[in-house]
This record gives structure tokens, C-alpha cells and sequence, in this order.
């Protein structure tokens, strides 16, 4: 007997702020980058022989890189679903800005979904494993990480 289930549709979870960022990103390929890589690949066309038109090759590549990010932003803005951090709760979700100490020192990271993240800028996904170890976690308890050095503890210190 084969039992027809309904597949749930992938959701992507960001923060209002990547929703707005992804919005922006699209706006401005659409409006600017896209018409761009259209009127400089019309430009290579019109000086002739394309088999060996090389400015033409490499229109036509960006603009077909272009067309694909466009279709990945409006698939993630379809899939997204924007997680509301709670105020009234002091524990660690998508949203929170999350001081911790670890080895003598105190960094703030803020957990984000899955297409934000930014190591550089301190953003970390909700499942990647920093993420997940401080995810639902509260002030003053200690997590553990496995890092290719070893485990590192973080103990957190504030919830924001």
C-alpha cells in the first residue's frame, strides 16, 4: 500500500532585516544590472563576425549569470518565511544578538537564517553549529562546539 503524503514546500527562515536585503538585491538587478548586461550585449551583436566576438561571449555569460541569480532570489523570497524574535522570552532564536565568552573574551554574534549569514560580520546561521548549539540556549549557560581544533566553549553572557 503506498500512502500519498503531502511534501511540505522548503521554507527558509530569515530575519526581517534578510528579507529586506534580499528584496533590495533583487530590485537592483532587475533595474540596474540586468538593463546594463542587455544594452552591452546588444552593443557586442552589432560589431558583426560573434563566432570569434569574444566581448559578445562574455555578455552573454553575464547576463545568463545575472538571469540565474535572479531566479535563486525570487525562489529564496518565495521559500522565506521571517522569524519574529520574541520579547518576552530571554533565550537564544533566529533574530538574537548573543554575547558570549570564550577564551577570556566577549564577542557578540547574531543568529540569522540559513541565506544571511556572514562570519565577518559576526552573523551565523541558526544551523550551522555554533548556531545550533546556541540556539534555545539562555544567560550564563555554557555550550559546546566541535571545532577541527577541538571543542570550544562559549558561555553566554547576554541575550539581545
Amino acid at each position: 500500500m503506498v500512502v500519498n503524503k503531502k511534501v511540505k514546500e522548503d521554507v527558509i527562515l530569515v530575519t526581517q532585516e534578510g528579507l529586506d536585503e534580499l528584496k533590495q538585491e533583487l530590485k537592483m538587478i532587475r533595474e540596474d544590472k540586468r538593463p546594463d548586461a542587455v544594452k552591452r550585449l546588444q552593443t557586442a551583436r552589432d560589431m558583426g563576425d560573434l563566432s570569434e566576438n569574444s566581448e559578445y561571449s562574455n555578455a552573454k555569460l553575464d547576463l545568463e549569470f545575472i538571469d540565474e541569480r535572479i531566479g535563486e532570489l525570487e525562489s529564496k523570497l518565495k521559500k522565506a518565511k521571517v522569524v519574529v524574535k520574541s520579547t518576552t522570552k530571554k533565550t537564544v532564536g533566529i533574530g538574537s544578538k548573543v554575547l558570549v565568552a570564550v577564551a577570556g573574551k566577549g564577542i557578540t554574534y547574531q543568529i540569522v537564517g540559513e541565506g544571511e549569514a556572514e562570519p565577518k560580520e559576526k552573523k551565523v546561521s541558526h544551523n550551522s553549529p555554533l548556531g545550533e548549539a546556541l540556539m534555545g540556549s539562555k544567560e550564563g549557560d555554557k555550550v559546546q562546539v566541535k571545532a577541527p581544533a577541538g571543542k570550544i566553549e562559549y558561555t553566554i553572557k547576554d541575550i539581545k
